[in-house]
Protein backbone atom coordinates (compact mmCIF):
# COMPACT_ATOMS: atom_id res chain seq x y z
CA UNK A 1 0.00 0.00 0.00
CA UNK A 2 1.69 3.51 -1.38
CA UNK A 3 2.55 5.98 1.46
CA UNK A 4 0.63 8.94 1.83
CA UNK A 5 2.64 12.08 0.41
CA UNK A 6 3.25 15.01 3.24
CA UNK A 7 1.19 18.50 2.59
CA UNK A 8 3.07 21.17 0.88
CA UNK A 9 4.99 23.83 2.84
CA UNK A 10 4.53 27.49 2.29
CA UNK A 11 8.05 28.59 1.53
CA UNK A 12 9.45 31.12 4.07
CA UNK A 13 8.88 34.65 3.45
CA UNK A 14 12.04 37.16 3.25
CA UNK A 15 12.52 39.58 5.99
CA UNK A 16 12.72 42.79 5.02
CA UNK A 17 15.75 45.11 5.95
CA UNK A 18 14.55 48.15 8.59
CA UNK A 19 14.43 51.43 6.94
CA UNK A 20 17.14 52.85 8.99
CA UNK A 21 17.38 56.27 7.21
CA UNK A 22 13.37 57.45 7.53
CA UNK A 23 14.06 56.34 11.39
CA UNK A 24 17.25 58.83 11.81
CA UNK A 25 15.29 61.35 9.15
CA UNK A 26 12.26 61.58 12.34
CA UNK A 27 14.53 61.62 14.76
CA UNK A 28 16.28 64.43 12.88
CA UNK A 29 12.98 67.24 12.74
CA UNK A 30 12.16 66.18 16.04
CA UNK A 31 15.37 67.28 17.20
CA UNK A 32 15.33 70.31 14.90
CA UNK A 33 11.72 70.75 16.16
CA UNK A 34 12.48 70.87 20.21
CA UNK A 35 15.80 73.31 19.36
CA UNK A 36 13.59 75.64 17.85
CA UNK A 37 11.02 75.70 20.49
CA UNK A 38 14.14 76.20 23.30
CA UNK A 39 14.79 79.18 21.24
CA UNK A 40 11.40 80.85 20.41
CA UNK A 41 10.86 80.65 24.46
CA UNK A 42 13.99 81.86 25.20
CA UNK A 43 13.59 85.17 23.11
CA UNK A 44 9.92 85.72 24.32
CA UNK A 45 10.99 85.39 27.75
CA UNK A 46 13.90 87.96 27.06
CA UNK A 47 11.40 90.42 25.58
CA UNK A 48 8.77 89.62 29.09
CA UNK A 49 11.52 90.59 30.90
CA UNK A 50 12.94 93.65 29.12
CA UNK A 51 9.17 94.83 29.22
CA UNK A 52 8.58 94.23 32.94
CA UNK A 53 11.22 96.45 33.12
CA UNK A 54 8.95 99.62 32.16
CA UNK A 55 7.87 101.39 35.75
CA UNK A 56 3.95 100.75 35.74
CA UNK A 57 3.61 97.73 32.44
CA UNK A 58 2.22 94.42 33.59
CA UNK A 59 2.33 91.79 30.74
CA UNK A 60 -0.74 90.81 29.07
CA UNK A 61 -1.86 88.40 27.27
CA UNK A 62 0.90 87.78 24.16
CA UNK A 63 3.51 88.97 25.21
CA UNK A 64 2.35 92.61 24.97
CA UNK A 65 2.43 95.30 28.16
CA UNK A 66 -1.41 95.71 29.26
CA UNK A 67 -2.25 98.45 31.97
CA UNK A 68 -0.56 97.74 34.78
CA UNK A 69 -1.04 101.11 36.57
CA UNK A 70 0.23 105.11 35.92
CA UNK A 71 1.89 104.68 32.08
CA UNK A 72 0.57 101.45 31.46
CA UNK A 73 -1.52 101.90 29.15
CA UNK A 74 0.59 103.47 26.75
CA UNK A 75 3.24 100.64 27.03
CA UNK A 76 1.19 98.32 25.61
CA UNK A 77 1.64 100.14 22.23
CA UNK A 78 4.79 102.59 23.12
CA UNK A 79 7.51 101.77 19.96
CA UNK A 80 10.85 102.46 21.12
CA UNK A 81 11.96 106.56 20.83
CA UNK A 82 9.40 106.93 17.70
CA UNK A 83 7.81 110.23 19.01
CA UNK A 84 4.54 109.50 19.04
CA UNK A 85 1.58 112.01 17.47
CA UNK A 86 -0.90 113.54 19.61
CA UNK A 87 -3.55 116.48 20.41
CA UNK A 88 -3.16 118.14 23.38
CA UNK A 89 -5.42 120.94 25.14
CA UNK A 90 -4.53 123.71 27.39
CA UNK A 91 -5.53 123.18 31.20
CA UNK A 92 -7.91 125.99 32.06
CA UNK A 93 -9.42 128.30 34.95
CA UNK A 94 -13.41 127.89 34.45
CA UNK A 95 -16.16 128.33 36.33
CA UNK A 96 -17.52 124.94 36.18
CA UNK A 97 -21.68 124.30 37.52
CA UNK A 98 -22.02 121.78 40.00
CA UNK A 99 -24.60 119.26 38.42
CA UNK A 100 -26.69 116.77 39.81
CA UNK A 101 -29.04 114.77 37.48
CA UNK A 102 -32.09 112.73 37.93
CA UNK A 103 -34.73 111.21 36.00
CA UNK A 104 -38.06 113.52 35.88
CA UNK A 105 -41.95 113.13 34.95
CA UNK A 106 -43.73 116.01 33.14
CA UNK A 107 -46.74 116.71 35.30
CA UNK A 108 -49.40 119.19 34.22
CA UNK A 109 -50.34 122.28 36.58
CA UNK A 110 -53.94 121.33 36.69
CA UNK A 111 -56.04 119.01 34.56
CA UNK A 112 -60.01 118.97 34.36
CA UNK A 113 -62.15 116.36 32.90
CA UNK A 114 -65.31 118.86 31.40
CA UNK A 115 -68.50 117.15 32.54
CA UNK A 116 -71.93 118.26 31.58
CA UNK A 117 -73.85 119.77 34.66
CA UNK A 118 -77.36 118.82 32.84
CA UNK A 119 -78.14 115.96 31.33
CA UNK A 120 -79.15 116.35 27.25
CA UNK A 121 -78.46 115.31 23.75
CA UNK A 122 -75.43 116.85 22.76
CA UNK A 123 -76.31 119.59 20.09
CA UNK A 124 -73.26 121.39 19.12
CA UNK A 125 -69.58 120.66 19.21
CA UNK A 126 -68.01 123.87 19.51
CA UNK A 127 -63.83 122.74 19.98
CA UNK A 128 -61.32 120.78 17.89
CA UNK A 129 -58.96 118.40 19.71
CA UNK A 130 -55.68 119.90 20.53
CA UNK A 131 -56.66 123.16 20.86
CA UNK A 132 -55.44 125.49 23.35
CA UNK A 133 -58.47 127.04 25.02
CA UNK A 134 -58.81 129.75 28.16
CA UNK A 135 -61.02 129.68 30.65
CA UNK A 136 -65.24 130.40 30.47
CA UNK A 137 -64.40 129.71 26.52
CA UNK A 138 -67.48 127.81 24.80
CA UNK A 139 -66.70 123.77 24.40
CA UNK A 140 -70.46 122.41 23.69
CA UNK A 141 -74.39 123.31 23.83
CA UNK A 142 -76.68 121.09 24.82
CA UNK A 143 -80.19 121.32 24.44
CA UNK A 144 -81.60 124.12 26.24
CA UNK A 145 -85.58 123.65 25.01
CA UNK A 146 -86.57 121.51 28.09
CA UNK A 147 -84.36 123.70 30.60
CA UNK A 148 -85.99 127.01 28.71
CA UNK A 149 -89.26 125.55 29.25
CA UNK A 150 -88.77 124.88 33.06
CA UNK A 151 -87.38 128.27 33.61
CA UNK A 152 -90.77 129.80 31.47
CA UNK A 153 -93.04 127.46 34.31
CA UNK A 154 -91.13 128.96 37.57
CA UNK A 155 -91.14 132.39 36.13
CA UNK A 156 -94.91 131.89 35.48
CA UNK A 157 -95.47 130.90 39.35
CA UNK A 158 -93.21 133.86 40.75
CA UNK A 159 -95.42 136.41 39.22
CA UNK A 160 -98.50 134.40 39.98
CA UNK A 161 -97.38 134.11 44.12
CA UNK A 162 -96.46 138.31 43.75
CA UNK A 163 -99.60 139.34 42.44
CA UNK A 164 -101.01 137.33 45.31
CA UNK A 165 -98.67 139.11 47.72
CA UNK A 166 -99.59 142.53 46.18
CA UNK A 167 -102.88 142.00 46.86
CA UNK A 168 -102.53 140.68 49.91
CA UNK A 169 -100.43 143.65 51.20
CA UNK A 170 -103.28 146.23 50.10
CA UNK A 171 -105.58 144.27 52.06
CA UNK A 172 -103.60 144.74 55.06
CA UNK A 173 -103.26 148.16 54.70
CA UNK A 174 -106.72 148.69 54.83
CA UNK A 175 -107.56 146.44 57.72
CA UNK A 176 -104.88 148.50 59.63
CA UNK A 177 -106.49 152.01 58.38
CA UNK A 178 -110.15 150.27 59.51
CA UNK A 179 -108.33 149.46 63.16
CA UNK A 180 -107.16 152.76 63.80
CA UNK A 181 -110.83 153.67 63.22
CA UNK A 182 -112.06 150.76 65.45
CA UNK A 183 -114.17 149.66 62.85
CA UNK A 184 -112.74 146.34 62.76
CA UNK A 185 -111.34 143.61 65.29
CA UNK A 186 -107.81 143.21 66.18
CA UNK A 187 -107.81 139.15 65.05
CA UNK A 188 -109.19 140.30 61.52
CA UNK A 189 -105.88 142.06 61.11
CA UNK A 190 -104.01 139.62 62.45
CA UNK A 191 -104.74 136.99 60.17
CA UNK A 192 -104.10 139.31 57.17
CA UNK A 193 -101.15 140.00 58.09
CA UNK A 194 -100.33 136.37 58.45
CA UNK A 195 -101.36 135.43 54.87
CA UNK A 196 -99.13 138.32 54.07
CA UNK A 197 -96.41 136.98 55.43
CA UNK A 198 -97.26 133.85 53.85
CA UNK A 199 -97.23 134.94 50.05
CA UNK A 200 -93.77 136.72 51.18
CA UNK A 201 -92.14 133.07 51.47
CA UNK A 202 -94.07 131.72 48.71
CA UNK A 203 -92.55 134.45 46.18
CA UNK A 204 -89.33 133.68 47.85
CA UNK A 205 -89.41 130.23 46.86
CA UNK A 206 -90.85 130.65 43.99
CA UNK A 207 -87.42 133.14 42.67
CA UNK A 208 -85.18 129.91 44.12
CA UNK A 209 -87.25 127.80 41.64
CA UNK A 210 -86.48 130.26 38.85
CA UNK A 211 -82.81 130.74 39.52
CA UNK A 212 -82.36 127.05 39.36
CA UNK A 213 -84.34 126.96 36.44
CA UNK A 214 -82.03 129.80 34.68
CA UNK A 215 -78.70 127.68 35.87
CA UNK A 216 -79.61 124.78 34.94
CA UNK A 217 -80.58 126.53 31.37
CA UNK A 218 -76.72 128.23 31.21
CA UNK A 219 -75.71 124.59 32.36
CA UNK A 220 -76.74 123.56 28.56
CA UNK A 221 -73.77 125.65 27.51
CA UNK A 222 -70.36 123.59 28.51
CA UNK A 223 -67.74 126.03 29.34
CA UNK A 224 -63.95 125.71 29.82
CA UNK A 225 -63.24 125.37 33.73
CA UNK A 226 -59.21 126.00 33.16
CA UNK A 227 -56.89 127.15 30.67
CA UNK A 228 -55.08 124.69 28.79
CA UNK A 229 -54.53 121.88 25.88
CA UNK A 230 -57.52 120.04 24.77
CA UNK A 231 -57.54 116.03 24.74
CA UNK A 232 -59.22 113.72 22.97
CA UNK A 233 -63.21 114.60 22.40
CA UNK A 234 -64.94 111.68 24.67
CA UNK A 235 -68.82 112.04 23.45
CA UNK A 236 -70.42 112.98 19.77
CA UNK A 237 -72.57 115.01 18.42
CA UNK A 238 -76.01 113.86 18.71
CA UNK A 239 -75.12 111.62 22.11
CA UNK A 240 -77.42 112.06 25.18
CA UNK A 241 -74.76 113.15 27.65
CA UNK A 242 -75.59 112.80 31.27
CA UNK A 243 -73.31 114.49 34.51
CA UNK A 244 -72.64 111.29 35.63
CA UNK A 245 -70.28 109.89 32.88
CA UNK A 246 -66.87 108.85 33.82
CA UNK A 247 -65.19 110.08 30.78
CA UNK A 248 -67.10 113.47 30.24
CA UNK A 249 -66.78 115.02 26.82
CA UNK A 250 -63.04 116.07 26.79
CA UNK A 251 -59.74 116.68 29.08
CA UNK A 252 -57.98 119.92 29.60
CA UNK A 253 -54.52 120.26 31.01
CA UNK A 254 -52.80 123.57 31.82
CA UNK A 255 -49.54 123.42 30.41
CA UNK A 256 -48.46 126.51 30.97
CA UNK A 257 -47.29 126.73 32.91
CA UNK A 258 -46.01 123.19 33.77
CA UNK A 259 -43.95 120.71 36.65
CA UNK A 260 -41.84 118.35 36.28
CA UNK A 261 -41.23 115.84 39.09
CA UNK A 262 -37.83 114.33 40.25
CA UNK A 263 -36.30 112.58 42.79
CA UNK A 264 -32.35 113.25 44.53
CA UNK A 265 -30.40 111.63 47.00
CA UNK A 266 -31.02 112.56 50.60
CA UNK A 267 -27.41 113.51 50.84
CA UNK A 268 -27.99 116.09 48.58
CA UNK A 269 -30.95 117.70 50.51
CA UNK A 270 -29.64 119.87 53.22
CA UNK A 271 -27.59 122.02 50.45
CA UNK A 272 -30.52 122.58 48.15
CA UNK A 273 -32.87 123.28 51.28
CA UNK A 274 -30.60 125.74 52.60
CA UNK A 275 -30.57 127.50 49.35
CA UNK A 276 -34.48 127.24 48.66
CA UNK A 277 -34.65 129.16 52.34
CA UNK A 278 -32.02 131.98 51.54
CA UNK A 279 -34.47 132.60 48.44
CA UNK A 280 -32.13 130.99 46.07
CA UNK A 281 -33.09 130.26 42.57
CA UNK A 282 -32.03 126.52 41.42
CA UNK A 283 -32.15 126.17 37.69
CA UNK A 284 -33.25 123.03 36.31
CA UNK A 285 -32.50 122.00 32.75
CA UNK A 286 -34.92 119.04 31.24
CA UNK A 287 -33.44 117.23 28.36
CA UNK A 288 -34.85 114.46 25.97
CA UNK A 289 -34.68 110.89 26.39
CA UNK A 290 -31.36 110.61 24.47
CA UNK A 291 -30.03 113.67 26.42
CA UNK A 292 -29.24 115.05 22.88
CA UNK A 293 -32.08 118.46 23.11
CA UNK A 294 -32.31 120.61 25.60
CA UNK A 295 -36.45 121.31 26.03
CA UNK A 296 -37.15 123.80 28.55
CA UNK A 297 -35.17 125.59 31.02
CA UNK A 298 -37.13 126.40 35.39
CA UNK A 299 -36.52 126.21 38.38
CA UNK A 300 -37.01 124.19 41.80
CA UNK A 301 -40.11 125.51 43.58
CA UNK A 302 -41.30 122.69 45.97
CA UNK A 303 -39.30 120.05 48.71
CA UNK A 304 -41.49 117.02 49.29
CA UNK A 305 -41.98 117.12 53.12
CA UNK A 306 -40.61 113.17 53.50
CA UNK A 307 -37.67 111.12 52.43
CA UNK A 308 -39.06 107.79 50.81
CA UNK A 309 -37.24 105.18 53.02
CA UNK A 310 -37.88 102.29 50.50
CA UNK A 311 -34.79 104.53 47.85
CA UNK A 312 -33.41 106.56 50.16
CA UNK A 313 -34.47 110.01 47.74
CA UNK A 314 -37.25 112.88 48.02
CA UNK A 315 -38.88 114.17 45.72
CA UNK A 316 -38.59 118.13 44.11
CA UNK A 317 -41.05 119.97 41.71
CA UNK A 318 -39.77 122.01 39.12
CA UNK A 319 -41.72 124.60 37.48
CA UNK A 320 -41.25 125.64 33.34
CA UNK A 321 -42.93 128.37 31.58
CA UNK A 322 -43.07 126.18 28.63
CA UNK A 323 -44.25 128.48 26.11
CA UNK A 324 -43.11 126.87 23.10
CA UNK A 325 -45.15 123.91 24.28
CA UNK A 326 -41.98 121.45 24.09
CA UNK A 327 -43.21 119.92 27.15
CA UNK A 328 -46.15 117.32 27.56
CA UNK A 329 -47.85 115.75 30.43
CA UNK A 330 -46.22 112.13 31.36
CA UNK A 331 -43.56 112.86 29.14
CA UNK A 332 -40.35 111.24 30.67
CA UNK A 333 -37.21 113.57 30.68
CA UNK A 334 -33.17 114.11 32.21
CA UNK A 335 -33.43 116.72 34.53
CA UNK A 336 -30.36 118.47 35.10
CA UNK A 337 -30.19 120.74 38.58
CA UNK A 338 -27.83 122.77 39.18
CA UNK A 339 -26.85 122.99 43.00
CA UNK A 340 -23.43 125.12 42.62
CA UNK A 341 -20.92 126.88 40.49
CA UNK A 342 -16.96 126.34 40.78
CA UNK A 343 -15.87 129.83 40.36
CA UNK A 344 -12.10 129.60 38.45
CA UNK A 345 -11.25 126.61 39.39
CA UNK A 346 -8.89 124.16 37.08
CA UNK A 347 -10.33 122.12 34.23
CA UNK A 348 -8.95 119.73 31.65
CA UNK A 349 -11.06 118.28 29.09
CA UNK A 350 -12.80 115.66 30.01
CA UNK A 351 -10.79 113.20 26.68
CA UNK A 352 -7.57 113.99 28.86
CA UNK A 353 -8.50 111.92 31.95
CA UNK A 354 -6.56 108.72 32.16
CA UNK A 355 -7.52 105.84 34.70
CA UNK A 356 -5.35 103.13 36.10
CA UNK A 357 -5.13 100.96 38.93
CA UNK A 358 -3.14 103.67 41.07
CA UNK A 359 -5.98 106.57 40.09
CA UNK A 360 -6.68 109.10 37.52
CA UNK A 361 -4.02 111.14 35.85
CA UNK A 362 -3.18 113.32 32.74
CA UNK A 363 -0.19 113.57 30.29
CA UNK A 364 1.31 117.09 30.63
CA UNK A 365 3.53 117.72 27.43
CA UNK A 366 6.55 119.74 28.64
CA UNK A 367 8.64 121.79 26.42
CA UNK A 368 11.34 119.37 25.26
CA UNK A 369 8.34 117.36 23.89
CA UNK A 370 8.11 114.63 26.45
CA UNK A 371 5.15 114.00 28.37
CA UNK A 372 5.07 113.32 32.28
CA UNK A 373 2.22 111.57 34.20
CA UNK A 374 0.41 113.55 36.48
CA UNK A 375 -1.84 112.66 39.07
CA UNK A 376 -5.16 114.51 39.19
CA UNK A 377 -8.51 114.16 41.58
CA UNK A 378 -11.93 114.83 39.25
CA UNK A 379 -14.42 117.26 40.52
CA UNK A 380 -17.61 118.22 38.96
CA UNK A 381 -18.01 117.55 35.35
CA UNK A 382 -19.76 120.35 32.73
CA UNK A 383 -19.95 119.46 29.17
CA UNK A 384 -16.73 118.26 27.88
CA UNK A 385 -14.60 120.28 30.69
CA UNK A 386 -13.79 118.23 33.71
CA UNK A 387 -12.84 120.21 37.01
CA UNK A 388 -9.47 118.95 38.50
CA UNK A 389 -7.12 119.17 41.40
CA UNK A 390 -3.55 117.76 41.47
CA UNK A 391 -0.56 118.19 39.82
CA UNK A 392 -1.56 120.83 37.08
CA UNK A 393 -1.24 124.77 36.40
CA UNK A 394 -3.04 126.47 34.10
CA UNK A 395 -2.02 127.33 30.82
CA UNK A 396 -0.31 123.69 30.44
CA UNK A 397 -1.05 121.46 27.28
CA UNK A 398 -2.63 117.86 28.32
CA UNK A 399 -3.07 115.25 25.99
CA UNK A 400 -6.62 114.46 24.63
CA UNK A 401 -5.88 111.73 21.52
CA UNK A 402 -3.30 109.81 21.46
CA UNK A 403 -2.46 108.84 25.22
CA UNK A 404 -2.74 104.98 24.62
CA UNK A 405 0.70 105.00 22.85
CA UNK A 406 2.35 106.95 25.69
CA UNK A 407 4.00 106.27 28.70
CA UNK A 408 5.81 108.71 31.32
CA UNK A 409 8.62 110.45 29.44
CA UNK A 410 7.30 109.07 26.10
CA UNK A 411 8.58 111.60 22.96
CA UNK A 412 5.51 113.28 21.65
CA UNK A 413 4.80 115.19 18.56
CA UNK A 414 1.97 117.54 18.53
CA UNK A 415 -0.62 117.54 15.51
CA UNK A 416 -3.39 119.76 17.09
CA UNK A 417 -6.82 119.13 16.59
CA UNK A 418 -7.91 122.23 14.70
CA UNK A 419 -6.47 124.76 13.01
CA UNK A 420 -5.90 127.02 15.54
CA UNK A 421 -4.87 124.81 18.01
CA UNK A 422 -2.37 124.00 15.44
CA UNK A 423 -0.81 127.60 15.56
CA UNK A 424 -0.75 127.75 19.07
CA UNK A 425 0.94 124.37 19.34
CA UNK A 426 4.05 125.72 16.84
CA UNK A 427 6.93 126.70 19.12
CA UNK A 428 7.92 130.85 19.00
CA UNK A 429 9.37 131.96 15.89
CA UNK A 430 9.31 128.42 15.02
CA UNK A 431 12.61 127.99 17.19
CA UNK A 432 13.44 124.17 18.41
CA UNK A 433 12.35 120.97 17.22
CA UNK A 434 9.13 119.16 15.92
CA UNK A 435 5.78 120.55 15.88
CA UNK A 436 3.98 121.76 13.10
CA UNK A 437 6.92 123.64 12.23
CA UNK A 438 8.83 120.37 11.50
CA UNK A 439 6.18 118.99 9.31
CA UNK A 440 6.34 119.90 5.50
CA UNK A 441 4.43 123.16 4.08
CA UNK A 442 1.91 121.42 2.34
CA UNK A 443 1.29 119.22 5.43
CA UNK A 444 0.82 122.26 8.09
CA UNK A 445 -1.77 124.05 4.60
CA UNK A 446 -3.25 120.69 4.59
CA UNK A 447 -4.13 120.01 8.51
CA UNK A 448 -5.31 124.09 8.09
CA UNK A 449 -8.23 123.14 5.81
CA UNK A 450 -9.56 120.13 6.24
CA UNK A 451 -12.27 119.41 8.63
CA UNK A 452 -12.56 117.73 12.03
CA UNK A 453 -13.21 114.54 11.06
CA UNK A 454 -10.72 113.99 7.46
CA UNK A 455 -7.75 115.65 10.39
CA UNK A 456 -8.81 112.93 12.75
CA UNK A 457 -8.30 110.16 9.88
CA UNK A 458 -5.03 111.98 8.81
CA UNK A 459 -3.71 111.89 11.85
CA UNK A 460 -4.81 108.06 12.72
CA UNK A 461 -2.96 107.25 9.29
CA UNK A 462 0.58 108.86 10.36
CA UNK A 463 0.06 107.11 13.79
CA UNK A 464 -0.51 104.07 11.69
CA UNK A 465 2.47 104.82 9.23
CA UNK A 466 5.09 105.26 12.17
CA UNK A 467 4.00 102.34 14.01
CA UNK A 468 4.23 100.36 10.59
CA UNK A 469 7.58 101.53 9.88
CA UNK A 470 8.71 101.08 13.34
CA UNK A 471 7.76 97.53 13.54
CA UNK A 472 9.50 96.95 10.48
CA UNK A 473 12.37 97.86 11.56
CA UNK A 474 12.31 96.09 14.98
CA UNK A 475 8.92 95.37 16.52
CA UNK A 476 8.73 91.86 17.40
CA UNK A 477 5.70 90.09 15.42
CA UNK A 478 2.67 89.29 17.85
CA UNK A 479 4.16 91.52 20.92
CA UNK A 480 5.29 95.23 20.81
CA UNK A 481 7.95 96.45 23.35
CA UNK A 482 6.72 98.21 26.15
CA UNK A 483 9.59 100.19 26.21
CA UNK A 484 13.29 100.99 24.43
CA UNK A 485 14.51 97.70 25.49
CA UNK A 486 17.50 96.42 23.03
CA UNK A 487 16.07 94.41 19.98
CA UNK A 488 16.10 91.36 19.27
CA UNK A 489 19.50 90.35 17.40
CA UNK A 490 19.97 91.46 13.80
CA UNK A 491 17.07 93.70 13.76
CA UNK A 492 17.87 97.80 13.76
CA UNK A 493 17.50 100.44 16.30
CA UNK A 494 14.79 102.83 15.03
CA UNK A 495 16.17 106.22 14.79
CA UNK A 496 14.53 108.23 17.04
CA UNK A 497 12.13 111.04 15.58
CA UNK A 498 12.34 114.69 16.74
CA UNK A 499 9.68 115.89 19.12
CA UNK A 500 7.66 119.51 19.01
CA UNK A 501 7.86 120.73 22.87
CA UNK A 502 5.10 122.41 24.04
CA UNK A 503 3.92 126.05 23.00
CA UNK A 504 5.17 128.64 25.59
Amino acid sequence: MPQPLPPETAPARPVRPRRAGRTIAVLTVLVLLAAGGGWWWKRHHDAQAAASAVPGAVPGPGMSQGPGGIGGPGARRFVGNQAQPVSVARVQRRDVKVLLQAIGTVTAQNTAVVRTKVDGELQAIRFREGDLVKAGALLAQIDPRSYQSALDQAAGGLARDQAQLKNAQIDLQRYQDLQAQDSIAKQQVDTQAALVRQLQGTVQVDQALVDAARLNLSYTKVTAPISGRLGLRQADLGNVVHAADTNGIVTITQTQPINVLFSIPEASLSQIAAKLRAGQTLPVEAWDRDRRNKLATGQVNFIDNAIDTTTGTIKLKAVFANADGALFPNQFTNVVLQTDTLHGTLAVPGAAVQRGTQGTYVYAVGEDGKVAVRKITLGPVENDWTSVQGELHAGEQVVTDGADRLRDGAQVQVIAANAAAAADAMPANNRGRGGMAQLPPEVREKLRTMSPEDRRAYIQKLREQQGGAAGAAGATPGAAPAAPAAPAAGAATPAPAPAAPAAR
